[in-house]
């Protein structure tokens, strides 16, 4: 039996509002832990059994390749809320968020999420795609290609009008989407190309409005006959989530247009045009690079990359930025910073927000990183820079619709 790390980070109705001191339990088979949330609403790392890596590496294999566990977590004043089904894979840092409700507002005293298998697991409807979905003849309807800032998911079929609607930040669905369509532990190519892939069908969605120009309010279901598998819930594996960071604004073009295409992929090959998520992984063994990958499946296509994020007050500067520098840019992350610690108390002061990068600087820097799960380098990179830039939103809108 081989071993996995799950780290449980509690919010109150959202990122922007940690909840410290709130009781976690994690039950598995043979695993029962009492855990407490520090200032950043986070538990410590815990090991936990898992499956022998071996199992995620065949797509032939009766055994499960993950563990699942049960997390409770509850604080007086919230409604107590139950995860089952989280998993933990051999190696892999397991992420698990987890929302309370305020008691007051609530109708129950305890909620219970089921968290859905992968799809390469579970049971789960093949696509059915419709003869207006080829590439070469979507209606482009939006003038160029922006990374929204939210994605509304329809947690059904497009005609169930009782299924409920939920809005879900762009690089969160992503991240969702990856870790509920294929193993976090396929080498670092193979996900790489699968998330672009899982890019360019979501911005093809957007560019194209497809469910909005059909009457709809929605921008994708979670569903697997339609579109791609979205989780209400689902625990986030750091090996993707990282790459996801690093690529977010990255997609597919097709050789005629420079728009993102409708990348369909599936567990295996059957229809031209299809990206082979077993296949993928097999190639990906053999040292194909993402564009490699990419272009086995879906011929001459290219990687483009996305000029605008939307709803972000500054964009990524171009290049990272490190001890020493000194510079505007600088400037906005130190109060940026600042700003966020209102939330996150364990991010310390910067003293002066002059745009220079200095020792306090990068220690507030790294803290963030630790807080929010990206390699503690100290360096505000292209991941870094959009992480802050998330973060500051969500706080400022918090306030906002406080006063």
């Amino acid at each position: 039996m081989a071993r996995g790390y799950l780290m449980v980070s509690v919010y109150a109705d959202n990122i922007a509002l940690p909840v410290s001191n709130a009781r976690v339990d994690i039950i598995g088979d043979e695993t029962n832990l009492e855990l407490y949330t520090d200032e950043s609403g986070q538990t410590e790392m815990v090991e936990l059994a898992a499956p022998d890596l071996i199992y995620s590496e065949e797509e032939q294999n009766t055994v499960r390749p993950y563990s699942t566990y049960t997390v409770i977590v509850s604080k007086e004043g919230f409604t107590t809320m139950r995860y089952e089904g989280v998993e933990v894979y051999p190696n892999e840092i397991s992420r698990q968020d987890i929302y309370l409700s305020n008691e007051s507002n609530s109708e129950v005293v305890e909620d219970t999420v089921h968290i859905d298998p992968p799809t390469l697991w579970g049971e789960y409807p093949p696509t059915v795609t419709s003869d207006d979905e080829g590439e070469q003849i979507n209606p482009y309807v939006l003038q160029e290609v922006v990374i929204p800032r939210n994605i509304i998911v329809h947690d059904g079929i497009p005609s169930n009008k009782n299924a409920p609607n939920y809005t879900v930040p762009f690089v969160d669905y992503i991240k969702n989407v990856a870790c509920s369509e294929i193993y976090s532990t396929w080498p670092k190519e193979t996900i790489k190309a699968n998330v672009l892939a899982i890019i360019s069908f979501t911005l093809n969605r957007v560019y194209t409005e497809w469910y909005i120009s059909k009457g709809y309010d929605f921008t994708l279901t979670s569903t697997t006959t339609y579109d791609q598998k979205y989780t209400r819930g689902r625990t986030i594996f750091d090996s993707i989530s990282n790459i996801v960071d690093e690529i977010f604004t990255t997609y597919i073009k097709g050789p005629i247009h420079s728009q993102p295409i409708l990348a369909h992929y599936q567990a295996t090959t059957e229809q031209v045009g299809y990206l082979s998520q077993w296949g993928s992984k097999y190639l990906g063994d053999q040292g194909y690079t993402a564009l490699q990958i990419l272009q086995y499946y879906y011929g001459r296509v290219s990687l483009d990359t996305a000029r605008v994020v939307e709803s972000y007050p500054y964009s990524y500067p171009g290049t990272p930025l490190k001890q020493g520098d000194c510079s505007r840019d600088v400037q906005i992350i130190q109060n940026q910073l600042n700003f966020i610690r209102g939330s996150y108390p364990a991010i310390k002061k910067i003293g002066k927000t002059d745009g220079f990068f200095g020792e306090d600087t990068v220690s507030a820097v790294k803290t963030f990183q630790n807080i929010f799960s990206i390699p503690q380098t100290g360096i505000v990179d292209f991941a870094t820079w959009y992480r802050i830039s998330s973060i500051y939103v969500a706080v400022k809108g918090m306030l906002i619709s406080i006063y």
